[in-house]
């Protein structure tokens, strides 16, 4: 099955307390940053409230398709995002890729 959409999530922890400013400005900033690119729907960014998962926070956003997945992936905006924040920010994480 290769159609569909996409629901992309992000769960990580970051390097900051996970109540501190500095948390609150990643979110804020990766909402604004990566909700922007055209392919991205329904992005939101959750914090974890269960004792039973090792990470803090959630990115999660959907895609039409495998298309939009990968134009997202390329997109120079995400890039960045990555380098710039995420790889300096985070310190554990794990993606997960469902289709409907």
């Amino acid at each position: 099955m290769d159609t569909g959409t996409i629901r992309h999530m992000a769960l990580f922890t970051l390097k900051y307390p996970a109540d501190s400013k500095e948390a609150e400005a990643f979110l804020k900033n990766g909402k604004e940053i990566l909700s922007a690119i055209p392919v991205v729907r329904r992005f939101e960014a959750l914090r974890q409230i269960s004792s039973k998962c090792q990470y803090d926070f959630c990115f999660s956003m959907e895609f039409a398709g495998q298309t939009e997945y990968d134009a997202y992936n390329n997109d120079p905006a995400h890039k960045a995002f990555v380098t710039e924040r995420w790889e300096t920010e985070v310190v554990k994480f794990q993606e997960i890729d469902l289709r409907h």
